[in-house]
This record gives C-alpha cells, sequence and structure tokens, in this order.
C-alpha cells in the first residue's frame, strides 16, 4: 500500500505542530514589499505590520507559481517515496495558486488535487478532516480519501472580521468590496466564504468585544456546526480579554475541542492587525 501524503498552501494556517504530527507539506505562497519577495511561514507577521507602520504602504501578496509546485511536489517524492500525494489547494476564487498546481502535477502520477475553495481556518479544517481521517485509516484507498474530502469541502463554514477595512480594500479580494465604500465608519463588516469567494455579508457596528460576539451567534444560528472541533482565526493584535471571553461562550455552546489559529502572513496582509474569525464542518 502506497503512503497517502497531505499538502496544501501556506494560505491554509495549519498550525505548524499539526504539521509536523500529520506530515502535512506546506508550500509557501508569497508577500512582496518594496519589489522584495517574501516566502510566507517564513517572514514575521509582525514585520508587515511594521512595514505599513513605517511606509503606509501595504503588501501585495502573490501566488505559488507552477515552478515552484513542481519543485515541491518533487521534494516530497523525494522524502516520501512511492507515495501518493493529495493536495487540498487554496480557493481558486481568490488566487491562481490551485490552477499552477494542476499545471505542475501534469508532470507527476499519482497526485490528486482538491480546490477547497476556502482560506485559512476554513482551508485548515479541510486539511486537518482528511489528517485525522487518514490517521483513523492509514489503508484508506486515495479515491475514496479524496472523495471523502470533497464532500466535505461546502461544509467547512468560515466567516471573519479584518483588523483593518484599509488593508481588506488593498487586497481587493473581496468581491463586493465596492458596497462597503463610504458606509464603513465604525462598521466591521462579516467577511464570508461563498462557493470559494470572499464576500462581505452583515455588517456590525460598536466595538470589537461586541461584534465578535454577535458574529459567532449568527454563525452558530446559520449553521449546524459539528461540536467535535471549532476554529477561532486571530491575527495579531487581536484583545487577550475577547479571546478568554470567546473561549468561554464557545464551551458553554458545547464545543468539546478549541483551537486557535493565528493568521499567516498570506491572511494577514488582506484582513490587518487584530482581525479575528471562526471555522468549523457543518454535521
Amino acid at each position: 500500500m502506497r503512503r497517502i501524503i497531505l499538502s496544501t498552501e501556506s494560505g491554509a494556517d495549519v498550525p505548524s505542530d499539526l504539521a509536523e504530527k500529520y506530515d502535512v507539506q506546506i508550500v509557501p505562497m508569497h508577500i512582496i514589499m518594496d519589489g522584495k519577495d517574501y516566502l510566507d511561514g517564513y517572514l514575521p507577521v509582525q514585520d508587515i505590520y511594521d512595514y505599513y507602520g513605517r511606509t503606509k504602504k501595504i503588501p501585495s501578496t502573490t501566488s505559488t507559481n507552477a515552478h515552484e509546485y513542481q519543485e515541491f511536489f518533487a521534494n516530497i517524492r523525494e522524502s516520501f517515496p512511492d507515495c501518493i500525494i493529495v493536495h487540498i489547494g487554496y480557493t481558486s476564487k481568490a488566487s491562481s495558486s490551485f490552477q499552477n498546481a494542476v499545471i505542475a502535477a501534469e508532470e507527476f502520477e499519482g497526485i490528486f488535487l482538491i480546490d477547497a475553495l476556502n482560506v485559512t481556518g476554513g482551508l485548515a479544517a479541510i486539511v486537518l478532516y482528511a489528517a485525522e481521517l487518514l490517521e483513523k485509516e492509514p489503508s484508506i484507498e486515495p479515491e475514496h480519501l479524496v472523495e471523502k474530502i470533497e464532500a466535505i469541502v461546502p461544509k467547512s463554514r468560515l466567516v471573519f472580521i479584518p483588523g483593518s477595512l484599509e488593508f481588506l480594500k488593498a487586497g481587493g479580494r473581496v468581491s463586493n468590496m465596492a458596497s462597503l465604500i463610504g458606509t464603513l465608519l465604525k462598521i466591521k463588516p462579516c467577511i464570508e466564504l461563498k462557493d470559494g469567494k470572499l464576500m462581505s455579508t452583515k455588517k456590525y457596528r460598536g466595538n470589537m468585544s461586541g461584534a465578535t460576539e454577535k458574529l459567532f451567534s449568527d454563525y452558530l444560528n446559520t449553521y449546524n456546526i459539528d461540536r467535535k472541533q471549532l476554529y477561532f482565526i486571530y491575527s495579531i493584535g487581536f484583545d487577550e480579554r475577547i479571546r478568554q471571553r470567546m473561549d468561554e461562550i464557545a464551551k458553554e455552546n458545547g464545543f468539546h475541542n478549541i483551537r486557535w489559529i493565528q493568521a499567516g502572513g498570506m491572511i494577514s496582509t488582506h484582513s490587518g492587525a487584530g482581525g479575528f474569525g471562526v471555522a468549523g464542518l457543518e454535521q
């Protein structure tokens, strides 16, 4: 039986300890500051905000290119000879990264590609679901594993409140961002993944503490999230007191395992400091 190895991009924000535990292979995306290219995951996130503080410029991001994917897949095969690779990719609706993976995979056999139509914790939830399933059923046929992952893709639900509307606007990834312009004063938009696209849905007034509680309440009222696992996503600068309160509320709502995920460079570049999100899988 050939071993199955899971892979994804740095934009999934899979915690390093879990990536190591499950041998999930992570390919870096890119952050561009003053024309210099930095690999996401190797650049401290604080450097992004320090750069903005100095220059008032917001970094840009680019996808992993096809050549990098070729090297990435080749390196996996070198580390795990004769393995099957199941790559669970960052949404193709917001990045060319998945398409580049498709191009690179043509040079190999035994690679399965899944467009997760999600980012950060929503993508991590799918990757970790696959990792846990693979741990329980190490002899599962790759085609069967892929079927199960593809079935869970539409059940992964991600919502978040960006820390900085300026970062969000500059990122240009939100499809209906124009509808927010002129109405943003003291309003915190909820950004949600809809069919793989980032969309502004609800808007919350007031401080971050009240907004996060309302976001979570709306999230649970909208989706029947599996209580076995919940992911909270935060970017640097998120208030520790709010974090403690969200833990309490999650436990009150019956969640058994709550994992906090710090947004990496790719996501932080688009959401700004102090952002908050929720991800989980529907039952």
